[in-house]
């Protein structure tokens, strides 16, 4: 048993060695590299002398990115040719790369060839299922250390069941590169929004003023611009309605100058509509006839501003820089 107290000493030392570094991230894809183990075979395969073995070994593997890994390796024993093994093991690791050190859990089938004279007859040849448990860790980018023990009872063989131990170290080269860490960026604090100015705006008023003559509901062609400046105001802005008031002087009785005021505001009207293209529907018309007289009905200047038919649009519009 002095041997496995040799291993068992290796082991820590080499973990607190590799403990001591930083923890580099686990790789994947194909490892090949050397193992030595050491059996401790059960005491009725053995008629005299120790029960004790060092196996050399190589191990070639396939690890996945999901932690399970399969292996397989031979070994011959150290020193002689007393003891030969072939084993498939599946491994299966726990925890984060992270951690400097990952256990991992073992199982699989191991062949045993002994040819020691101290070896019952019906042991010569046997298989064993096997199960342990170790850690490992990534010394550097491309070598991990390895270490586990394990159980193995026999499958095949004299039918005795036996139950050997084992304590197994291993050194490992992975040919794929190790992942690339994630680069954590501290994230700068965003900008603070700015204040959006609110555009400035401005309202706009056009104002129509049709004058008549006397006695007529006739719109003079004197009156285009003013008509027209109305018109492209309620194509640019279709939200605007316009209402026409039509006004007479106070020449003639109440009830035909009511009449003459409703004709002249629904001249102005069919004015928009067939010369300008403005739909009828957006244009409202009332007349006051004689009763909202803005200047004085016994001149005739003033009685030729009460004849008339007038109109205002508002509307807001975004002031040019």
């Amino acid at each position: 048993m002095n041997k496995y107290v040799a291993m068992a000493s290796a082991t820590v030392l080499a973990g607190a060695m590799a403990g001591a570094a930083a923890p580099v991230n686990a790789n994947d894809g194909f490892y090949f590299g050397p193992s030595i183990t050491g059996y401790y075979l059960d005491s009725d395969r053995v008629t005299r002398g120790h029960n004790e073995s060092y196996v050399g070994g190589l191990n070639l593997g396939y690890r996945g990115t999901n932690d399970w890994a399969i292996e397989f390796g031979a070994g011959r024993e150290v020193g002689g040719d007393d003891m030969d093994v072939a084993k498939l093991d599946i491994l299966h690791w726990f925890g984060e790369d992270t951690q400097s050190w990952r256990p991992y859990l073992v199982f699989g089938a191991a062949y045993y060839e002994l040819d020691d004279n101290n070896i019952n007859p019906g042991e010569t040849y046997s298989t064993q299922g096997s199960l342990g448990v170790g850690m490992s860790t990534m010394v550097s980018d491309h070598w991990e250390f390895r270490s586990d023990v394990r159980a193995l009872h026999e499958l095949h063989g004299n039918g005795s069941s036996n139950i050997d131990g084992a304590l197994n170290l291993a050194l490992n080269y992975y040919f794929n590169a190790p992942p690339v860490a994630a680069a954590v960026v501290a994230a700068e604090p965003a900008p603070a929004p700015q204040p959006v100015a609110a555009p400035e705006t401005r309202t706009i008023t056009v104002r129509l003023n049709v004058e008549f003559e006397f006695d007529k509901a006739v719109v003079r062609a004197i009156y285009g611009d003013e008509l027209k400046a109305v018109a492209e105001a309620m194509k640019a802005h279709d939200d605007i309605d316009l209402v026409l008031e039509g006004h007479t002087d106070a020449r003639g009785t109440d009830k035909y100058n009511q009449s003459l005021s409703e004709r002249r505001a629904a001249a102005v009207k069919v004015k928009l509509a067939e010369m300008y293209g403005i739909n009828p529907s957006r244009i409202s018309t009332i007349g006051y006839g004689e009763s909202k007289p803005i200047a004085d009905n016994k001149t005739d200047e003033g009685r030729a501003r009460n004849r008339r038919v007038i109109g205002e649009l508002s509307f807001t519009e975004v002031a040019p820089n």
